[in-house]
């Protein structure tokens, strides 16, 4: 690569940093989020007409997605939350006839307690509660609420085992 290409490029990354550190900010303002959060990463997305209350001293890890749909999304303090997490606070009703205009959607708050761990690649549906100091392996989908102290991971997720400390 020449070094016109090298200097393109780093001009490049920087406008694309710029870009993303206002959208963060952007998001900051919009919703209650602790100075001690970081958006660790890129292509972070919070959207919706809810609330998203982040605490502090949590990150969040790139190509996550907290959809706050006339619900809550409450992240407590000193959460980890990996890479290309989704939460969702609202979703259609899967029993019901697609073909239909007016399908039924169900709604519901998500609460990630304290000290919270969450793999890569979770999803998390509407409704739940993470208990603290617990953690969500890679790949789960979260359905039902996971109790503090416990290791939980699968597809629905389940209970591993819970942790002694």
């Amino acid at each position: 690569m020449n070094i016109l290409n090298r200097f393109f490029l780093r001009v490049l990354n920087r406008i694309k940093s710029k870009h993303q550190s206002l959208i963060y900010d952007g998001f900051r303002e919009q919703y209650t989020i602790h100075k001690t959060f970081r958006f660790n990463g890129k292509d972070i997305i919070f959207y919706g007409k809810g609330q998203i209350i982040i605490g502090e001293n949590t990150y969040i890890g790139e190509f996550s997605t907290i959809q706050a749909n006339n619900s809550v999304v409450r992240i407590g303090k000193g959460c980890k939350i990996s890479h290309n997490v989704r939460m969702y606070t609202s979703t259609s009703i899967a029993d019901q006839d697609f073909s239909n205009p007016n399908l039924e959607a169900k709604y519901g708050d998500i609460v990630i307690e304290d000290y919270v761990w969450i793999g890569a690649n979770v999803f998390i549906c509407p409704g739940v509660t993470i208990g603290t100091n617990s953690i969500v392996g890679a790949n789960s989908v979260v359905s039902k609420d996971v109790e503090p102290f416990t290791i939980v991971g699968g597809v629905p997720a389940k209970l591993i085992r819970k942790k002694a400390h």
